[in-house]
């Protein structure tokens, strides 16, 4: 029996998957109150392909890694697809409202739970 070939896809067919790995994120800021608060640590997964509804890391054009909830999808001015991401809060912080959609390649990581200070799944 043969061993994969160099480059091939993750045994899953996911080419995607070989990618992903996990890490963590610090949420600074008050923009995703009441579900997230300043301090809170969570675990992501870069390379993971969020959904509507997922709470993601992402970079904004001016390089500004943020924490925000992808609501739907949109297409950038560039025509390149992107989502739009919203503060949980809408009186603070910057969103998609401000910045415009955000494309794919900078929608860093999706956050699949908060594991401090009160441990919780993120949905």
């Amino acid at each position: 029996m043969r061993g994969r070939q160099r480059g091939s896809a993750h045994p899953s067919g996911d080419p995607v998957a070989r990618r992903r790995r996990l890490g963590f994120a610090v949420v600074s800021g008050a923009s995703m109150q009441p579900l997230l608060r300043p301090g809170d640590r969570l675990l992501v997964v870069h390379g993971r392909r969020p959904r509507a509804g997922a709470v993601t890391v992402a970079r904004f054009a001016d390089g500004t890694v943020v924490v925000k909830r992808a609501v739907e999808r949109r297409t950038t001015r560039g025509g390149a697809p992107g989502w739009w991401l919203l503060s949980e809060d809408p009186a603070v912080g910057v969103d998609s409202r401000h910045r415009g959609p955000v494309p794919d390649d900078d929608v860093l990581a999706v956050a699949v739970a908060r594991v401090w200070p009160a441990p919780r799944l993120l949905r």
